[in-house]
C-alpha cells in the first residue's frame, strides 16, 4: 500500500518540505528565509504563522491535492528527554512548546506544530520522529564533574539512528545487536556511542566534545569563568559565541570547509592547522567512545554535511582506523528521509507509535 507522507523541517534559515511517496520524495523544496524576514520576530515561536503560510503558499504553487496526504510529520525539537521513536504530535506535546517546556530554543520546535495544523484540517495523524532530545543515556554519562550540572543528551539524533540502522541492514545484522560508534560532522558536531540499538552516550554540540565549524565545543574551564566575569559580555552574548561564533568561524571567519580546504591548497598554514586541530579533536572523541563501547566496535558511521568532503573523512580515517576496520560513509544529514521512514514504518505496523506523555 502506497502512503502519501508531508515532511515539514524548519532550520534556521530555511523551512525544508517534501512530499513522499513511501520511501520516495515526489517533491522537494528548501524555503529560504532572508534575515531580515526573522529578525522581525523576537522569540522563535513567533515564527510560527510566517513559516506556515511559506509551506502552504509551496504546496499551493506545487499543485498538492492535500486530500491526497495520508500524514504529517514534523522535525522534533529539543523538547524534554524523551526514548527514541516515531511519536504522535498532541496536544501536551503543543502546550509545553507553547509554556516553554523544552530545553533550548531551536527553529525545529515549529516543525511539530505546522504539522499539527496541516493534519489538524485534514482530519489526518501529524508525527514527530527521533528528537534532539532522544535520552537513552545510562546513568554513567549523565556526571559532569560538579554536583547539581548534569549533561543533557541533546544530539543529532535523527540523522544518527537512520544511518544506524543503514549500516546494521549492510551488515546483514539487527540493529539491536550492533555496537556503534557515529560521528555527525555538521555545523555543530555529534559523536555517539550506540550500544546493541541504544544511544548509551554521546557528546552534545552546544555543550561539549570537539569544537566544529560554528561551536566551540568543550573549553577550558577557567579562562572561561574568568571570560565570564569580564563584564565585557552578557549571558545571550557569550551564549551566541559559544554556539553560533566559535570553532572554525572564530579562527578563521568562516564556518565553509569549502572555503577552508580551499585556503589550505592555495597554501595558508593557518588554515591547515586549524582544519587539522578539528579533525584531531573529533578523533579524540571517536576514541573516547570507543572506550564507552569497551572497544567493542562493529562499525564506525561518519555522517553530516562535511562528510561530503573525501580529504576531511579521509584525514579522520587515518587517526580512526585503527580502531575499527568497517568504516561507513554516509554524507549528508538525510533528515527528510528519516522523518518519512519512521511515520511509514508505523503506517505500515512495522513499528508501535509512541505518545508523548
Amino acid at each position: 500500500m502506497a502512503f502519501n507522507i508531508l515532511v515539514i523541517n524548519p532550520g534556521a534559515g530555511s523551512t525544508r518540505v517534501a512530499l513522499y511517496k513511501n520511501n520516495t520524495p515526489l517533491i522537494e523544496e528548501n524555503i529560504r528565509h532572508r534575515p531580515e524576514e526573522l529578525l522581525k520576530f523576537k522569540h522563535i515561536i513567533e515564527q510560527y504563522s510566517f513559516r506556515k503560510d511559506k509551506v502552504m503558499e509551496l504546496l499551493k504553487l506545487k499543485g498538492v491535492d492535500l486530500n491526497s496526504i495520508d500524514a504529517v510529520v514534523g522535525r522534533g525539537g529539543p523538547f524534554k528527554p524523551l526514548v527514541s521513536g516515531t511519536y504522535l504530535v498532541n496536544e501536551k506535546l503543543i502546550n509545553d512548546i507553547k509554556s516553554g517546556n523544552y530545553q533550548s530554543d531551536h527553529p525545529s520546535l515549529l516543525g511539530v506544530m505546522i504539522a499539527q495544523e496541516i493534519a489538524r484540517a485534514l482530519k489526518i495523524n501529524a508525527y514527530f520522529v527521533d528528537p534532539v532530545s532522544v535520552d537513552e543515556f545510562w546513568e554513567l554519562s549523565r556526571f559532569s564533574g560538579l554536583k547539581g550540572i548534569r549533561r543533557k543528551a541533546l544530539s543529532h539524533a535523527l540523522n544518527i539512528r537512520m544511518v544506524a540502522k543503514k549500516t546494521a541492514e549492510e551488515l546483514n545484522r539487527p540493529y539491536k545487536d550492533c555496537n556503534f560508534i557515529i560521528v555527525h560532522l555538521g555545523t555543530g558536531i555529534t559523536v555517539a556511542a550506540h550500544l546493541k540499538g541504544r544511544q548509551v552516550d554521546s557528546s552534545n554540540a552546544n555543550e561539549d566534545g570537539p569544537f566544529s565549524p560554528q561551536r566551540t565545543g568543550a573549553l577550558p574551564t577557567i579562562p572561561l569563568v574568568k571570560l565570564c566575569l569580564s563584564k565585557d559580555y552578557r549571558y545571550n552574548d557569550l551564549k551566541t559565541i559559544l554556539n553560533r561564533k566559535g570553532g572554525l568561524l572564530s579562527y578563521l571567519g568562516t564556518d565553509d570547509i569549502e572555503e577552508v580546504e580551499k585556503r589550505i591548497a592555495r597554501g595558508d598554514k593557518e588554515a591547515k592547522l586549524v582544519y587539522d586541530a578539528m579533525v584531531y579533536q573529533i578523533a579524540k572523541e571517536v576514541g573516547a567512545y570507543a572506550v564507552v563501547l569497551k572497544g567493542y566496535i562493529d562499525a564506525i558511521i561518519i555522517t553530516g554535511g562535511i562528510a561530503h568532503s573525501k580529504g576531511f573523512v579521509n584525514e579522520l580515517k587515518q587517526w580512526i582506523g585503527f580502531l575499527c576496520h568497517k568504516i561507513f560513509v554516509f554524507p549528508g544529514e538525510g533528515e527528510m528521509d528519516a522523518l518519512a521512514l519512521g511515520v511509514l514504518r508505523v503506517l505500515k505496523n512495522e513499528e508501535e507509535v509512541k505518545i508523548y506523555d
